[in-house]
């Protein structure tokens, strides 16, 4: 089955006007891909079929991903099919009915959703960076003055900022304290700044001469990447004698959420501030790491 031209970068729009992370529309367009390779048509089967191929090949986590991508193209071709239909009958739209015209069984798959996979949570988590290797990281970077990527690491422990989100951040937001990003439908997820990292920041910004823009550029000058973040992030973790594996952008946001809810028990607000929505999905962050299970035990256990 062919991937019809200029498809993958109407799913991306479409994808992006939700407020899709930029590494998950990649792995949804990978599900795509993937599943055009794979298969026939567009039956109930051939998505069955798909998601066995998936449970031979990957990991459950994998398999998951690639069925959200899926499903997530579902909906895109179900909602631009119904578009279509409300349209004028011109010479566009006609020519854009006929390409529709190799998937006739979306109609009657409507609701129809490919099932996930059950899989079983570990209950810990190993690797996430802990408060004691963040502080080390932390302060070597502001030992060795490499402001940037101080800055880089502070911003991400103290908001709970996606890499994606982190590199949108500029000079102006840090004046107000805060920054707004928008989703479809004009929802606001506000990502709020400490005063003491916006003084922080703003005194790297005065001394670097920044007063607007992004503040987080390459070196050409564009914004740089999440995957240049998280490069670098794991060159820096092995400078700093910490285990790479734990030192990625996202373990930073599982360090925000465990401090804040040992300081503030409210998980309702975390996943506001996490811009979850759903409180199931902020419940991971309430999983510990082995060795915590273990330190807690050797407190409790007495008798």
């Amino acid at each position: 089955m062919d991937l019809e031209k200029n498809e993958l970068e109407q799913f991306q729009t479409y994808l992006k006007k939700k407020g899709v992370a930029e590494n998950t529309i990649i792995a949804y367009q990978t599900a795509v891909r993937q599943f055009y390779r794979q298969a026939a048509g567009f039956s109930a089967e051939d998505f069955q079929a798909y998601k066995q191929y998936l449970i031979r090949t990957y990991r459950p986590s994998t398999v998951n991903t690639r069925i959200y991508g899926i499903n997530q193209y579902i909906h895109f071709l179900r909602r631009r099919s119904e578009k279509k239909k409300q349209c004028t009958q011109d010479a566009e739209n006609q020519r854009d009915k006929h390409s529709d015209a190799n998937r006739p069984q979306l109609i009657t798959l409507e609701g129809y959703q490919v099932p996930a996979v059950r899989r079983q949570q570990k209950p810990f988590l190993d690797n996430i960076i802990s408060n004691e290797d963040y502080l080390r990281l932390r302060d070597g970077l502001r030992r060795d003055e490499n402001w940037y990527w101080y800055f880089v690491v502070r911003f991400l422990a103290s908001t709970g900022a996606r890499v994606s989100e982190l590199v949108q951040i500029k000079a102006e937001h840090l004046q107000l304290g805060y920054m707004d990003l928008y989703s479809k439908g004009g929802k606001i997820r506000r990502i709020y700044f400490p005063d003491s990292l916006c003084a922080e920041g703003l005194w790297w910004l005065e001394k670097k001469g920044v007063t607007s823009g992004f503040i987080f550029l390459n070196r050409q000058g564009g914004q740089i990447t999440p995957r240049g973040i998280n490069s670098q992030l794991k060159r820096l973790a092995k400078r700093y004698h910490i285990d790479p594996d734990t030192v990625y952008p996202h373990s930073f946001r599982h360090l925000y959420a465990k401090n804040f809810l040992a300081r503030f028990n409210d998980i309702s607000l975390l996943a506001d501030l996490l811009g979850h929505e759903s409180i199931e999905t902020t419940k991971i962050y309430l999983t510990q790491t082995s060795r915590e299970q273990k330190e807690l035990l050797d407190q409790l256990v007495t008798w």
